[in-house]
């Protein structure tokens, strides 16, 4: 697992040990940045269920401003930390040890994008969805990582899914303010 643009790219990433943490896929996290490549730069980032971090140190490496990596796991935690020292981006990361609907429940924090990856088969995503929403600005993007065929809600708060791609074993989709097009270019 590498950062594949930016400042940090070429840096391998550690990747917590077991089967509690499945990192995104090469293809998956290429695909995804491709979604949001002139969103990135100058932008505040959410990295829900972090796990390693390595999609918020991917947008960190592209310019994003700021990002937040929530995970309940302090091996995750650890190994978020170890993964910024390592790229050198540490002074625009924060890492909270939290549950992600404790972290969103008191957060006064207003993100332009958000990664939400949670453990696949838990039913986590429909609840959570509409307070991710709620935190968002106004030209935020919600992309969320599932197992393909997961079905999630067609709205959240003011944000609606506007796509959704299949990528191996992996869905991606993505939700953005009801009155904003897909700013995928063609």
């Amino acid at each position: 697992m590498k950062v594949t643009t930016g400042t940090a790219r070429g840096r391998n990433l550690a990747a917590p040990q077991g089967l509690s943490t499945r990192p995104t896929s090469d293809m998956l996290k290429q695909a995804l940045f491709n979604i949001i490549q002139f969103e990135v730069e100058g932008s505040t980032v959410l990295d829900l269920f972090a796990g390693s971090g390595q999609l918020g140190i991917e947008a960190l490496s592209r310019g994003a401003k700021q990002a937040v990596f929530v995970d309940k796991s302090r091996e995750a935690q650890e190994i978020i930390r170890q993964n910024l020292l390592h790229t050198g981006l540490q002074a625009s990361a924060q890492v909270v040890a939290m549950e992600a609907s404790s972290f969103l429940a008191g957060t006064k924090l207003q993100f332009d994008l958000a990664f939400l990856d949670p453990p696949y088969q838990q039913d986590i995503l429909p609840s959570l969805l509409p307070v991710v929403a709620g935190k968002m600005s106004s030209f935020g993007v919600i992309l969320c990582e599932t197992e393909k065929g997961e079905l999630l809600p067609e709205t959240a708060g003011d944000f609606e899914k506007k796509k959704e791609y299949r990528y191996g074993k992996s869905q991606l989709t993505v939700y953005r303010k009801k009155d904003e097009p897909d700013q995928q270019p063609e």
